[in-house]
């Protein structure tokens, strides 16, 4: 599913609306009744690890901060610079994931207790899919025929149009209402708050570095892809426990974790794709050949991992 980088590019696609009234919606989903959303007014958008946060209020509200700050960038924007040709792009996450791990990752997801339900003009929270992605201003288009052999569109899940005569369509996403976002900046890598220490502190524990990793009370907005590359840039067996590792060895980890999750979202903002190293190789850039193995704690759920053993060592 995609990773913080991706949703915070979401985050971004939606900025441009918030301070505006919903006036029309549409979509498929069953999980929220859609038409609640109708004339109310976008608030604030949030995005935390890899969730993200939509607020809204009755329309004749007062605007919060995030709404106030968020419409004089988009002024001081228009000002500067000629209006975007054509819509946003989709982003999602490389089309090449196997769909066991979607359907692990689900059902490791929907043991979670959810938030308090609540009603029309509180958060909306927003969890991604494999191939979940946000369009603005524009709808997603089939690049290939189904099963059955028709080319048809992917059906959005909730569409959001807005006073200003743009839209929002969200895709393959689970969403419910919550009192508010689930948010510990310390723990997100893409965050100005990352807290380094307790990163070093989770990965010094006696298990599999490639299992800490993906744990979001310490990496969130970490998935599986950073996880395969930044194993190989720092030339670290997945397997190896973290307490045998050097603590150079783990704060270069540490530094690979951030500079890469960085440059991906850099990446991502001018419209560039992601050119693994490892991540679903037959071969390490130096050529030598890559391992694949399904890895994951007792009773959570398992991650494909690929690895080179010659880069890559494992550590007795």
């Amino acid at each position: 599913m995609p990773e913080g980088p991706s949703v915070r590019k979401f985050q971004l696609l939606t900025s441009p609306f918030v301070g505006q009234v919903v006036v029309k919606v549409g979509g498929s989903s069953r999980k929220i009744n859609v038409n609640d959303l109708n004339a109310l007014r976008l608030q604030d958008s949030q995005v935390h690890g890899k969730n993200l946060y939509l607020a809204f209020v009755a329309a004749e509200g007062p605007l919060g901060p995030a709404a106030e700050g968020a419409m004089l960038q988009k002024e001081a924007a228009s000002r500067a610079s000629p209006p975007a040709q054509g819509g946003q792009e989709q982003v999602c996450a490389p089309q090449m994931h196997p769909w066991e791990e979607e359907l692990q990752e689900l059902q490791h997801s929907s043991s979670e207790v959810p938030d308090a339900a609540q009603g029309p003009g509180s958060w909306l929270h927003f969890h991604f899919g494999l191939f979940g992605s946000i369009r603005a201003n524009e709808f997603s288009r089939a690049n290939k025929a189904n099963k059955r052999g028709d080319w048809k569109d992917p059906i959005p899940r909730l569409v959001l149009h807005f006073e200003s005569g743009g839209f929002l369509a969200f895709y393959n996403c689970r969403m419910h209402w919550c009192s508010s976002p689930r948010a510990n900046p310390t723990s997100d890598i893409l965050s100005v708050e990352f807290h380094r220490g307790q990163a070093l502190d989770a990965l010094c524990a006696p298990d599999p570095v490639c299992y800490t990793l993906l744990d979001q009370r310490y990496f969130s907005g970490l998935g599986n892809i950073i996880k395969n590359e930044i194993l190989y840039l720092a030339k670290i067996h997945p397997l190896t426990h973290g307490s045998l590792l050097a603590r150079s060895d783990l704060e270069r980890l540490l530094d690979c974790a951030i500079q890469f999750s960085s440059a991906w979202l850099h990446s991502k903002l001018h419209g560039k794709g992601l050119h693994p190293q490892i991540y679903q190789k037959e071969e390490c850039p130096l050529g030598h050949a890559v391992m694949k193995g399904t890895f994951g704690p007792s009773g959570g759920f398992k991650r494909l991992t690929w690895w080179c053993p010659q880069c890559q060592p494992a550590v007795l």
